[in-house]
């Protein structure tokens, strides 16, 4: 029996990953590779390496995650060193939990290897840092699609920390700046949407709880929502548009 690497491949950008990670692709018979991950990143492999794709896209599922659980637990049983390729961090919202879970019952081998998260990756790339001693000393990591009808959670996410950052939350971000709002953050508070975080399609969009909505229209998922007074150093720590443009190649 073979062992299975539960790799998280970063945010978007093939360079993020950990060098772990890319060794895990290279040493791979099967590479289990999800929507977001950076498709350079499966270049990597080697040339008899079988590729399966596992994404998930909203309203649009690929392979059920009992599926993509018995795929893991069978190659693995016949020999096969298999990657499951995740993006960000398996074990932040990357259901990295529940295929750990399924591997360790069936007494299958496996290793996690960390990814950086979008939650993380995403606002630095925006030049927004998640702590600040001035601004902030603390940080929570949610999602935007669960607990939406419970007030006594937001009441709680809404005072927990000084910065959050929240996964998945474009579709629902009217009623989200409404349940901040109401259970007691300012309605000046600064919000910013990083599209696409780390890759060449970044695009950030920055207001306030109350009137995000009206700016952010044109945002879509993939994106990660940031709230908090860090989001105000955006002005002036926004970095990768600070780069110069890359000449294009003249031949000849």
């Amino acid at each position: 029996m073979a062992k299975v690497y539960i790799v998280g491949a970063g945010p978007g950008d093939a360079e993020l990953i950990t060098v772990k990670g890319l060794r895990a692709i290279q040493e791979a018979d099967v590479v289990l590779y999800d929507r977001l991950i950076n498709a350079d990143l499966l270049k990597e492999a080697r040339p008899h390496a079988e590729l399966i794709y596992c994404g998930k896209s909203p309203d649009h599922p690929s392979l059920s995650q009992e599926s993509i659980n018995d795929l893991m637990c069978k190659y693995a049983s016949k020999g096969r060193t298999v990657t499951r390729l995740k993006g960000g961090d398996p074990f932040i919202f990357g259901r990295g939990g529940e295929e750990a879970e399924a591997l360790a019952s069936s007494r299958i081998p496996y290793e996690i290897v960390p990814g950086i998260t979008s939650g993380v990756a995403a606002p630095a790339y925006a030049g927004i840092p998640l702590t600040h001693r001035d601004y902030s000393s603390s940080v929570s990591f949610i999602t935007g699609v669960t607990n939406l009808e419970e007030d006594e959670y937001w009441e709680h996410v809404a005072k927990s920390s000084d910065t959050l950052c929240i996964y998945m939350g474009v579709r629902n971000l009217p009623k989200i700046c409404n349940k901040l709002i109401r259970h007691g953050r300012p309605a000046d508070t600064p919000i910013a949407l990083v599209h696409w975080g780390t890759t060449e399609e970044q695009q950030t969009v920055t207001g306030t709880l109350q009137d995000i909505v009206d700016a952010a229209k044109s945002m879509q998922n993939p994106s990660m929502i940031v709230v908090g007074e860090v989001v105000k150093l955006r002005e002036e720590l926004k970095w990768l548009e600070s780069l110069p443009a890359i000449e294009p190649l003249v031949v000849g």
